[in-house]
C-alpha cells in the first residue's frame, strides 16, 4: 500500500516532522542521502511505526500515493534546487513538493514559477518551533500553489500546533509569501531575544542580580499578560542550570558571542530594499555581529574605559522600570515585523492576512506570545492598521509607561551599558510620534550638493533653490537701535 506522505531528508527537523505526520495517521516514505542515517531513523525512532524506508529517489518517489507530497528538508540554497532537479523527472503532472527548510523567499518565488510551469505544485513552507515544535505541533507558514495547500491542509492543520482558535497553520499566500512570513517571524525572534539579552544585562550589571533571583524575575514576568512568552519562560529556565564541571550557572560559562543564520539579516535587506523601517530588528542584528568581535572587545576593554557611576535607587522599582521597557520595546519590534510584513504584502501581491499570521505564531513558533492576542484582534478589528502602536490594545499602555523605558535608558547610558534594541525601540516610538523631523535639514542639503529639490510645507509643488547665490544674497542682520 502506498504511502500518504514522504520525507526527505532527516536531520533534525525532518525526522521530528516525519514523526509527526506518521503519529497523526498519515503513513510515512523517508529517503535521505546517507543510507546509515536512513538505516539508524529505521531502527530507532521509526521502529514500530508506519514508514517506509527508500533507498533511491526512484524508489522513494514509487512509495508515494498519487498525487504525491514530498516535504523536502534539506539545507537552504543549492541543495533544494539540486534535489528537486533530481525529482523532476520522476514525478508526474501535479505532485506536490513542499521546501520546509529556511528558503530565502526569492528562491522560493523563482521555484514556484519553475515548478507550475512544469505542472506540478510547489509549497514553500516556513516552520518554527524547532525540534520540539516539529515532533509535537509546530507554527506552519504555507505559501506557495493555493490548489497544492487545499491538497496538504487535512495533514497541516493535524500536525500543526493547536489553540484556542484552530492549528496554527494558514494559507499565507502565493509564490514566496510563506517563507517571507516566515523570514519576519526570525527577525521578529532576532528583536525579541536582543531586547531580553538587554534586560539581563541591565538586571545583572546595574543592580548585580545572582542566577537564582534572575531566574525569579523571569519567572514572574512570564506570568503578566504583557510577557508571558516561550522565550521567557526558556530564559527563567536558563538560569536554573548550572554547570556540572565549575558549579556556576552554566549561562555564566558561555562565550559571549552569537551566531545566526542569515533570516535576520534577510529582514533588514529586505526591509531595506522596500523602505520600512524596522530600526529594533536592525540593532539586534547589528548586536549579533559585535558580539563575533570577541577579540578585539577584550583587547579594547583594556584601552577604553566608560563611566564609573553606580546605581544607587530603589532596586525593585528599578526592576518594575526594566519590565516595563521591556514590554514597550517588544511592542515596538512586532509593530515593525508587520508594518514590514503590510509593505510587502503589497509590493510582492502576497495579499497577507496579518490577523492570521499573529494568530498561527500563538503556538509551536518561538516567538509564542500571550499578547499575540491583542495583535490578531487589532488587526481583525481594522485590516488597514498603519501602525501597530496606534491599536487600542497598545497605544494607552507604551503611553502610560513611556517614563519607565526612558528611564531605563537614561540609567543605561550613564552607567555605560550597551542597549542597542530597547534605545533603537524608543526612537522608533519618538520619531513616529513626532510631526516634524529634522530631515528638512536633510532634503536641503541634498538640494544645495545635488539639485535633488524639495516640496515645501506652505504650497504644493517641487522647488529647487540656488543655494550658493541666496547664501550669498542674504543681508546683513539689522543692528539694533
Amino acid at each position: 500500500m502506498a504511502q500518504s506522505f514522504g520525507v526527505i531528508g532527516l536531520a533534525v527537523m525532518g525526522e521530528n516532522l516525519a514523526l509527526n505526520v506518521e503519529r497523526n495517521g498519515f503513513p510515512v516514505a523517508v529517503y535521505n542521502r546517507s543510507r546509515e542515517k536512513t538505516d539508524t531513523f529505521m531502527a530507532t525512532r521509526a521502529q514500530g511505526k508506519n514508514f517506509v524506508a527508500a533507498y533511491t529517489l526512484e524508489e522513494f518517489v514509487a512509495a508515494l500515493e498519487r498525487p504525491r507530497k514530498i516535504l523536502i528538508m534539506v539545507k537552504a540554497g543549492a541543495p533544494v534546487d539540486a534535489t528537486i532537479e533530481q525529482l523532476k523527472p520522476l514525478l508526474d503532472e501535479g505532485d506536490i513538493l513542499i521546501d520546509g527548510g529556511n528558503s530565502l523567499f526569492t528562491d522560493t518565488q523563482r521555484r514556484a514559477a519553475d515548478l507550475e510551469s512544469a505542472k506540478f505544485t510547489f509549497i514553500g513552507m516556513g516552520v518554527s518551533g524547532g525540534e520540539e515544535g516539529a515532533l509535537n505541533g509546530p507554527s506552519l507558514m504555507p505559501g506557495g500553489t493555493e490548489q497544492a495547500y487545499h491538497y496538504l491542509e487535512p495533514i497541516l492543520t493535524k500536525i500543526a500546533a493547536q489553540v484556542d482558535d484552530g492549528p496554527c497553520v494558514t494559507y499565507i499566500g502565493p509564490g514566496g509569501a510563506g517563507h517571507y512570513v516566515k523570514m519576519v517571524h526570525n527577525g521578529i525572534e532576532y528583536g525579541d531575544m536582543q531586547l531580553i539579552a538587554e534586560a539581563y544585562d541591565l538586571l545583572r550589571s546595574v543592580l548585580g542580580l545572582s542566577a537564582q533571583e534572575l531566574h525569579e524575575v523571569f519567572a514572574e514576568w512570564n506570568k503578566t499578560d504583557e510577557l508571558n512568552s516561550y522565550l521567557i519562560e526558556i530564559t527563567a529556565d536558563i538560569f536554573k542550570v548550572m554547570d556540572p564541571e565549575t558549579g556556576k550557572p552554566l549561562v555564566d560559562m558561555i562565550m559571549d558571542a552569537a551566531g545566526q543564520k542569515g533570516t535576520g539579516r534577510w529582514t533588514v535587506t529586505d526591509a531595506l530594499e522596500i523602505g520600512v523601517a524596522i530600526p529594533t530588528i536592525i540593532a539586534a542584528v547589528t548586536a549579533r555581529i559585535m558580539s563575533s568581535y570577541k577579540q578585539e572587545r577584550v583587547a579594547a576593554s583594556k584601552q577604553l574605559t566608560g563611566p564609573s557611576a553606580s546605581f544607587d535607587g530603589d532596586a525593585q522599582a528599578f526592576v518594575t522600570k526594566v519590565r516595563d521597557a521591556l514590554y514597550c520595546s517588544k511592542m515596538c519590534s512586532y509593530a515593525q515585523g508587520m508594518a514590514l510584513l503590510s509593505k510587502a504584502s503589497k509590493v510582492y501581491g502576497f495579499n497577507l492576512n496579518l490577523g492570521e499570521c499573529a494568530r498561527i505564531w500563538k503556538g509551536g513558533c518561538i516567538i509564542r506570545a500571550g499578547f499575540l492576542n491583542k495583535i490578531k484582534h487589532a488587526f481583525d478589528e481594522n485590516p488597514s492598521l498603519p501602525n501597530l502602536l496606534l491599536a487600542p490594545e497598545f497605544k494607552q499602555t507604551i503611553l502610560d509607561r513611556q517614563m519607565a523605558w526612558r528611564e531605563v535608558v537614561a540609567v543605561a547610558a550613564t552607567m555605560g551599558i550597551p542597549v542597542p534594541a530597547f534605545s533603537a525601540s524608543l526612537d522608533y516610538f519618538d520619531s513616529y510620534r513626532r510631526d516634524r523631523l529634522p530631515q528638512n535639514l536633510t532634503q536641503a542639503q541634498r538640494d544645495y550638493f545635488g539639485a535633488h529639490t524639495y516640496e515645501r510645507v506652505d504650497k504644493p509643488g517641487v522647488y529647487h533653490t540656488d543655494w550658493i547665490n541666496v547664501a550669498d544674497q542674504t543681508p546683513e542682520p539689522a543692528m539694533v537701535k
